[in-house]
């Protein structure tokens, strides 16, 4: 959580659930087939459930997938099992009480901790994000790939992104991909797994662990050439890059009275013009806009 806090803006500046589905039914007859819903806390929102649910019954949608904070989320469990959600990825930066707190500001620790093993032991595919910090959670990375050992569980490390609403916000040492590796590597055992087509991930295991572990370059950008995702905003705004700036807003277009046909070809030229990495994408946002911009505000 960013020091200074983040702004909140107007409910009617969001996205309807109504907008939400429209959007999600014309991207399926255009082919994309995986849906995720990201946090923070997916679940802050009123009758976020029904939504779910709806968009799992979307003719063309495979997947529909979630990221939470698991401040909210553990009454949901047993629901999102019933209603087939695929997967939910855990946004957890520590498993010290004391750590959680100086990184989040907020006293949930218990909460989210109870979340992770509710998940872990449930039938949906669980993932465990955890972005490493220097000076912060370096520690934490032996105690999450120990979950592993007895969990079906993939932990996946990320290195840190400058989305944390503060320009020159940052920790005392950047780890990349290859020393995360390193610092595994001198304390493991480990085996490379393959990398299924587009992932975001590097992804090994421990041997004879249960569960697996990923690093994501989402700093150093070295997955950027396979990448096969866009990403709507709350507000509606479209960005093929996370480092890139919206290229249309489609809640404007709709409200203006935007046709489904309007709609997408906004969708295929967007695409179209995809930057080939998130480097060119950076290069090319306005200074006025800096990469700083928190996550919250992103979406996950």
């Amino acid at each position: 959580m960013p020091e200074n806090g983040i702004r909140y803006i107007n409910r009617t500046d969001l996205l309807s659930y109504e907008e939400m589905l429209r959007l999600v039914k014309v991207f399926a007859e255009e082919g994309v087939s995986k849906v995720r819903i990201t946090g923070g806390e997916p679940f802050v929102r009123k009758d976020v459930m029904p939504f779910l649910e709806q968009l799992t019954q979307v003719k063309g949608i495979e997947e529909v997938n979630l990221t939470t904070n698991g401040t909210h989320t553990l009454p949901h469990i047993a629901k999102l099992e019933e209603i087939g959600i695929n997967s939910i990825n855990l946004s957890l930066d520590s498993l010290n009480k004391q750590q959680f707190f100086e990184i989040t500001r907020r006293d949930v620790f218990d909460k989210v901790h109870e979340t992770l093993f509710a998940l872990m032991e449930s039938t949906i595919n669980t993932k465990v994000n955890m972005v490493v910090m220097d000076g912060k959670n370096i520690e934490d990375i032996q105690s999450f790939l120990e979950l592993t050992k007895f969990y079906n569980v993939s932990v996946r490390f990320i290195e840190e992104m400058p989305f944390n609403g503060t320009a020159g916000q940052g920790n005392q040492e950047f780890w990349p991909m290859h020393k995360i590796l390193s610092f595994i590597e001198e304390r493991f055992e480990i085996e490379k797994l393959e990398d299924g087509k587009n992932s975001t991930s590097k992804n090994y295991k421990i041997k004879d662990y249960k569960g697996s572990f990923g690093i994501i370059p989402a700093y150093t950008r070295s997955i950027c050439g396979d990448c096969n995702r866009i990403r709507l905003t709350p507000k509606g705004s479209l960005r093929t890059c996370l480092y890139g700036e919206g290229v249309v807003n489609f809640r404007d277009m709709m409200r203006k009275g935007a046709t489904d046909k309007e709609l997408v070809e906004a969708l295929k030229l967007a695409v179209a013009h995809k930057f080939k990495n998130g480097v060119e994408a950076e290069k090319h946002r306005d200074l006025q806009k800096p990469v700083s911009e928190s996550m919250a505000t992103i979406g996950g």
